[in-house]
């Protein structure tokens, strides 16, 4: 089918819908289907709900005067975003990589939204359905666009670079995760570098962590502004503070800023401050703007989240976790000066044949670390526990901290998602 039509369609109803239970009235309603669900169903309660107009591949509606059929939904969406990304007149920034890429969407929107209208990635819709979503939900008068995106196996960032064709783009870092979809590290950095891939065909520019030899090395052939600790990039920072908040300062041609104090936990979180600097500066925030951006920033949803309860102080960073993320949330641990202090770890997903190897490697470096530590889930049952108690899940361990107190901790709180370790926090 040619798009234009539909287009039209949502030109003047600029709105998507995917789901009846959240009010479709007003949307182009798109009729998704996945494993476990398939919302061709509901295309006629749709449209009884007010959808302006419906994508569905029910052929039954051939005829309705709202109604678009098509063979596959999920392909139509993407087309259309495609194109509707087509109209935008403003810089595109693609964000990915292992981890960190929420964290480094949503300061890099806070600098920019300083000097911009700034549209960005909401929530973890950066798939190949919330990459569409997003692109749409984005109006032509933006001036920036901030879209992150998520991959578990190897072709799909390339995927979505193509439906969001981002002008610049920025990897993260390049880590252990989704080790099993990815088949290995290499497999990982070979789908991560397929955003530069297609930054370089397309001519656009990337931002690159200078400190970072595997991204420098990725992005040799391309035009890149570099940020990190040397004098030689085109930003330069350090870290000044890291008693569990970081502090940092940045210099950019003549400019050096006073410290800058932010409400992120980890001193691994300085590449993260030091994109955002980065980018506002190429792109002309002012420095004012960019340290208050930066200052005023509060994480959410257990990322990198101080909580401070009446007994503890808790580091939150339950929202996901990797071998690569876990050793650096690990290692800040250690480095900070506190008396009391205690890792509760969930087990982590996705690690495929190096699921026991990487296990066992997190119990060590806590066992090296000299960390008192509780561990939830099987994932670490086939392996050495060094001494470490060890509960089935997280609320096994909630209920087992209700009869035994912990108080006067430092604690940090860390998993992935599946294993849902913030149901300890009660509590703690």
């Amino acid at each position: 089918m040619k798009i234009e039509p539909l287009y039209e369609v949502f030109s003047a109803n600029p709105s998507v819908g995917t789901d009846t239970r959240k009010d479709p009235k007003g949307t182009v309603f798109f009729c998704l289907k996945g494993p476990q669900f398939d919302a061709n169903k509901f295309a006629a309660q749709a449209l009884d709900l007010g959808a302006a107009h419906v994508v569905t591949s029910n052929k039954d509606l051939l005829g309705h005067a709202k109604v678009t059929v098509v063979e596959d939904v999920l392909i139509t969406l993407q087309v259309l975003a495609k194109y509707h990304r087509s109209q935008f007149t403003f810089p595109v920034i693609g964000l990915t990589g292992s981890n960190g890429k929420t964290t480094n969407k949503e300061l890099i929107s806070a600098v920019l939204s300083r000097k911009y209208k700034t549209f960005f990635t909401h929530g973890n819709l950066n798939n190949h359905i919330g990459v569409p979503l997003t692109l749409l939900s984005i109006p032509l008068h933006a001036e920036m666009a901030v879209i992150e995106m998520g991959a578990n196996h190897q072709r799909e960032i390339a995927e979505l670079s193509e439906i969001c064709l981002p002008d610049f783009g920025m990897i993260t870092n390049i880590g252990k995760a989704h080790i099993e979809g990815f088949g290995g590290l290499e497999g990982i950095k070979k789908g991560k570098k397929e955003l530069f891939d297609h930054i370089e065909q397309t001519c656009g520019k990337v931002f690159v962590n200078g400190d970072d030899p595997v991204l420098m090395g990725l992005s040799t052939n391309l035009e890149r502004f570099v940020f990190g600790s040397s004098l030689d990039y085109n930003v330069s920072g350090q870290l000044i503070e890291n008693d569990i908040y970081v502090g940092f300062r940045y210099g950019y041609k003549d400019f050096q800023s006073t410290e800058i104090h932010t409400h992120l936990v980890g001193g691994y979180n300085l590449s993260n401050l030091m994109a955002a600097a980065a980018i506002g500066c190429y792109f002309e925030v002012d420095h004012k703007d960019i340290r208050e951006a930066l200052e005023n920033y509060q994480p959410g949803n257990s990322r990198s989240q101080l909580v401070q309860t009446n007994k503890n102080k808790v580091i939150l960073d339950a929202y996901n976790a990797n071998p690569s993320s876990m050793e650096l949330a690990i290692n800040n641990l250690k480095e900070i000066n506190s008396s009391n202090k205690l890792a509760l770890i969930g087990h982590m997903l996705e690690m495929g044949e190096e699921s026991d190897k990487e296990h066992q490697a997190i119990v060590d470096l806590l066992k090296k670390s000299k960390l008192a530590a509780i561990l939830v889930g099987e994932n670490f049952r086939a392996i050495n526990l060094r001494g470490y108690s060890l509960f089935e899940n997280s609320e096994m361990l909630r209920d087992w901290l209700r009869r035994n107190p912990v108080s006067d901790h430092l604690v940090l709180v860390k998993g992935s998602r599946m294993a849902a370790m913030e149901k300890c926090l009660e509590s703690l």
